[in-house]
């Protein structure tokens, strides 16, 4: 997998989280830098996490599902796309964030934004990965999203939340049609 490639599924990644820190910069009246450090390192670290457990979990049934590993990738990578794709649409719930940034209200937050990365570990493994440069890149990409993702939402508000998961989404959908088409030999 190219730099490139690692990059764009980082970013892919990290669309959740993005949205997620973009509510929690709405929820504060005055934002302080220490919020968007906090909100960053949970989301990032929690990004870089997730990916080395489902790349674990991929390296130990690796031998049973080497021959459809293509398909696999495929699929996760679809369903999370289409799921980010489906929460997009549905942003007018109506769900108040907590201006919170305690462990307890961010540890279900950065649990809830990286089960895809989880995921994505697993077909890291298949796909056979350098998983210590892939997750470190994806936390750091996380990282300076969600920090990032703070500022927006405290700035500009709700407008870029629902285009963030469509964005990421779509990306994920792409990334797992391509590495089908590569498998199958369409794609070069």
């Amino acid at each position: 997998m190219s730099i490139w490639e690692l990059f764009i599924i980082a970013v892919g990644l990290s669309m959740d989280a993005f949205a997620v820190s973009i509510c929690k910069g709405l929820s504060v009246q005055r934002l302080r830098p220490r919020h968007a450090l906090l909100t960053g390192l949970w989301f990032g670290g929690f990004q870089a996490l997730m990916p080395a457990l489902g790349f674990a979990l991929g390296v130990r049934f690796q031998a049973f599902i080497t021959s459809v590993d293509h398909w696999i990738a495929f699929v996760l990578l679809g369903l999370i796309g289409l799921n980010m794709l489906r929460e997009a649409r549905g942003q007018d719930d109506g769900d108040a964030m907590s201006d919170s940034f305690s462990a307890r209200a961010m540890l279900p937050l950065a649990v809830a934004t990286s089960i895809d990365a989880l995921a994505v570990g697993v077909t890291f493994a298949f796909l056979r990965v350098n998983i210590v440069p892939a997750v470190c890149f994806i936390g750091v990409t996380t990282f300076a999203l969600s920090c990032a993702g703070v500022k927006v939402g405290n700035v500009f508000g709700e407008k870029y939340k629902a285009r963030a998961e469509y964005f990421g989404g779509a990306v994920l959908i792409l990334m797992g049609t391509k590495i089908l088409l590569e498998h199958l030999g369409i794609l070069g």
